[in-house]
């Protein structure tokens, strides 16, 4: 009896230490990862980052050391040493650290792990392994030749290659480096390699060129083996004909790749199949694709087991042998492009025998998959489109408006099946992707189509998402859904305006979208290569194109800093989202003869240079204050830039640019007396408040005045592009929250709200819905509010000196007909928490500090309302510090 009532008085405690214990050991580094990618292979970075985060739910949990170990053996790794590189015990909360070890081998595996230090100095556990593995790292370890079939740019039918090769002996591991001017899909033993789309990513290809690096040790096998490629065109042959002259892009050949297979075998000798003139290449089904209509397939040309180590291929014809289309050809070190999700069909309608109009009851960027089965010959059309005309029948009016065919037999959005009355026939387009939400299928003679026979894929990059938000209000929930949805159906490893009419990368909608796409998405890796193609595309005086790639369209006279303010603002957001600094590094001397441009034809401080306030709802503001207001931006983030790397006499320069600039904005166009600027429109008062032109004693009052406007307005917008992406946090930002939200949560024309109403399920490019132009129904250049939720409503801001949310900085705005909010945002640190919600006469706010982070809190309604937490007050005189940890506080007004 006494043993058992001691272990009943044991047991919570016996529990209790187990829990302690269980908490302990979840004390550990975690999410560790190479150049923001986990365990990636062929990188060709001299001096990868490495980074990690501490997970450890302690209030004031933070990292005062750490140590790292990198070396090629991973037992030896395990074991605390690493023979590239072992770093001594370090006092820092540091958490991206850049390699600085041994000189990185090609083709080598490096493991790596980090030890940690709490808050107190303690030991916590070790981080496991993580890997990275280098590529090629010199263009000339190349082994292969580049090679093309020998036909002309304006052959329509795709190029096949074959190569057979045999292994005799155990393989250890199998490595294959394919860089490819166009596109590509790679097949070993007849099975694709890779779940990637639309590879390699699009570049300026005369003057880079990417190759994508794959694992392939379990795809070779004992004895005969093939390799099979099937080029498309994608941009670098681009043969269909629009207004941006890509078919007469400078580097624009017949697409050719380059391939080394590199097999090491378990007795550790190597051995490489490489392109050379000993492949064999064939034209087959794919008769024609591009990147910008479609792809047309003929099944009666199909060549079964055409990639199969025992395929007859007497028939098919030597290659040719090629020069590279750049000196540089560097890794693709970025989140691929994939088919990300499928959509199953919503409804389908039958018109006749030969017309069906497939639904997919959202809007999206990608593909159809459909199953189809006819006589032989029989020609099948599947049209994309965006909208329906008054029968029920696909309207293209509002996408095709840019294209410029020479004859009808290469329509827009269009994929042409021809079949071959043996079966099924499966398809699906393997070089082309289209923006939609109808797809009109007709065909030469009657077929029968089921709606399970139509499938969609929403392809995009495919970068982890990391911002969160839900509400009271559905039409803010559905908003950011819709946001986000364009988002991504305009991310292909560069940002695009639309995926349907163009497919361009405009600069301004890049940048408008910016801190929408970082606080949702982690696409560092997306935004790192863009900015590398702003640095192939930038002339020698300073100059960039409005589109980014572009085979020569968009030197004119309108690209200018509103738009071009790319190559500053996109590094200083990765910068303040991440911490990391090196973006604005690699692009210091390039946004330094970009703005030394815009000075050079502005020597006053004020410029035209600039496309101004594209599609406003009815009010124009001055192209020289919209124009002067982002060269002012480009000289304030260089000035700070210039600070940041040490570089003094930049540092002193640029700032009394950026002074000089603002001086002559406010002299010209601020009024004092009346405290207005410009004409007093929205856009002009919301770029002042919004990039700091107004002097800061008469910024509330700027502020009242704009809410002003916007009641005057009946509460609804009167912005075009650049005031789109500026009112909401010039509001919000400045105590007018409650107008903000107001604006936001809109739902009549003109607003964001009203696309919603109206059955949208992505953003628009115009406000009206009945525009006779500008009118993509997936337009991202109005996608400002998907990150506003974030910084307005949930109050969620980086800390410019404690970039990348070392510190972040909370300012909730608990507005008024909104009953809880819910923010959150994964940070490089972990997941920041920002949530509220009405109770009875009080307001509940919950907080969440990633460990190794801080949190400056200030409260609403400043100093009249009353804070607690656990019921106990809590200072509301201005800042709030907290350290990481969760948290409770009840606002009373």
């Amino acid at each position: 009896m006494k043993s058992k009532t001691l272990l009943v008085l044991l047991l919570p405690l016996t529990v209790a230490f187990c829990q302690k214990v269980t908490a302990q050991a979840s004390v550990e580094p975690v999410s560790l990862r190479t150049e923001y990618l986990n365990n990636p292979i062929g990188i060709d970075e001299a001096h990868p980052r490495l980074l990690w985060m501490l997970k450890d739910d302690k209030k004031g949990a933070a990292q005062s050391a750490y140590r790292l170990f990198v070396g090629t053996d991973s037992i030896a790794v395990s074991h605390n040493t690493g023979n590239s590189w072992s770093t001594a015990k370090i006092a820092s909360s540091a958490s991206l650290i850049t390699y600085i070890g041994s000189p990185l081998v090609p083709f080598t595996k490096y493991y790596w792990k980090v030890m940690l230090w709490d808050a107190n100095g303690r030991a916590i556990s070790a981080s496991p392994i993580s890997s990275f593995e280098t590529g090629m790292m010199d263009q000339r370890n190349w082994r292969g030749a580049w090679i093309s079939d020998n036909k002309s740019i304006n052959t329509k039918p795709a190029p096949y290659f074959r190569q057979t090769f045999k292994t005799a002996k155990k393989i250890r591991s199998a490595r294959a480096y394919i860089a490819v001017a166009g596109l590509y899909e790679l097949y070993i033993n007849g099975k694709k390699i890779g779940n990637h789309r639309l590879d390699p990513m699009y570049t300026r290809f005369d003057r880079r060129n990417l190759y994508v690096t794959y694992d392939v040790t379990a795809s070779l096998q004992n004895g005969n083996n093939a390799i099979g490629v099937l080029l498309g065109n994608g941009w670098y042959n681009h043969q269909s004909i629009a207004v941006w002259n890509f078919d007469r892009a400078p580097w624009r050949q017949r697409p050719a790749f380059c391939l080394d297979l590199r097999i090491t075998y378990t007795d550790g000798t190597e051995e490489a199949v490489a392109t050379n003139d000993k492949w064999k290449t064939q034209t087959g089904p794919l008769i024609f694709n591009s990147i910008y209509t479609g792809e047309h397939y003929d099944s009666r040309l199909e060549m079964p087991g055409w990639n199969m180590a025992g395929f007859d291929d007497k028939n098919w014809k030597e290659v040719s042998l090629r020069a590279a289309p750049s000196r540089q050809i560097v890794s693709q070190t970025m989140h691929p492009i994939r088919n990300v999700e499928e959509i199953v069909a919503k409804t389908i309608r039958k018109f006749n025998d030969t017309t069906y109009l497939v639904d997919l009851g959202r809007n999206i960027a990608g593909v159809t998959k459909v199953k189809l089965n006819g006589e032989s010959g029989t020609v099948v059309k599947i049209k994309h489109g965006e909208r329906l005309d008054k029968n029920g029948r696909l309207d293209m009016s509002n996408i095709d408006v840019y294209y410029r065919p020479k004859d009808n037999t290469d329509p827009f959005q269009t994929d042409i099946v021809i079949l071959n009355g043996k079966g099924p026939v499966e398809f699906m387009p393997k070089f082309n992707y289209k923006g939609f939400q109808y797809a009109e299928i007709t065909s030469s003679t009657p077929i029968t189509i089921n709606k399970e026979d139509v499938t969609g894929y929403f392809m995009h990059s495919d970068v982890p998402a990391v911002g969160r938000i839900s509400s009271s209000n559905d039409l803010i929930n559905k908003l950011w859904w819709a946001t986000n949805n364009s988002y991504l159906s305009n991310l292909f490893g560069y940002p695009t305006d639309c995926p349907q009419r163009e497919k361009n990368g405009w600069t301004g909608d890049g940048h408008f979208a910016i801190e929408t796409g970082l606080y949702n998405y982690d696409g560092i890796t997306i935004y790192e290569k863009w900015l590398a193609d702003h640095r192939d595309e930038q002339q020698p005086n300073g100059v960039l194109p409005d589109i980014i790639p572009t085979g020569g369209w968009g030197y004119g006279t309108a690209n200018g800093t509103d738009w071009t303010s790319t190559i500053a603002i996109i590094p200083w957001n990765l910068y303040l989202f991440y911490g990391d600094s090196k973006a604005l590094k690699d692009n210091y001397d390039n946004i330094k003869a970009y703005v030394n441009y815009v000075e050079s034809i502005s020597p006053k401080g004020l410029t035209t240079f600039g496309r101004g306030d594209w599609v406003p709802v009815k009010s124009s503001s001055s192209l020289e204050y919209t124009s002067s207001v982002y060269f002012y931006v480009d000289a304030n983030i260089l000035a700070k830039a210039a600070k940041l790397f040490g570089n003094q006499k930049d540092y002193v320069y640029y700032s009394a640019l950026a002074q000089k600039i603002k001086q002559a904005i406010n002299s010209k166009y601020f009024n004092k007396q009346i405290c207005l600027y410009g004409s007093g429109v929205q856009t002009e008062l919301s770029m002042a408040l919004q990039w700091g032109i107004v002097p800061d004693q008469y910024r509330a009052q700027l502020a009242v005045n704009l809410a002003k406007r916007v009641t005057a307005d009946g509460m609804h917008l009167d912005v075009g592009v650049l005031g789109a992406k500026a009112i909401l946090s010039a509001l919000s930002d400045n105590g007018q929250g409650e107008t903000a939200y107001k604006l936001a949560a809109q739902d009549t024309y003109p607003s964001w709200g009203w696309w919603i109403v109206n059955g949208a399920t992505t953003l628009y490019e115009n406000w009206d819905i009945q525009a006779k132009r500008d009118i993509s129904l997936n337009h991202m250049m109005f996608g400002e509010i998907g990150g506003w939720f974030f910084k307005g409503l949930g109050g969620i801001k980086p800390d410019e000196q404690h970039p990348g949310f070392k510190n972040v900085l909370l300012q909730p705005n608990i507005v008024s007909g909104l009953n809880s909010f819910n923010a959150e945002h994964d940070s490089r640190y972990g997941k920041v928490v920002s949530s509220w919600a009405r109770e009875g006469n009080k307001v509940i706010y919950n907080v969440t500090v990633p460990a190794n982070s801080s949190a400056t809190i200030k409260f609403p309604s400043g100093k009249t309302s009353k804070v607690y937490m656990n019921g106990m007050p809590v200072i509301n005189t201005g800042d709030y510090p907290v350290k990481a940890g969760s948290y409770r506080f009840e606002i009373v007004n």
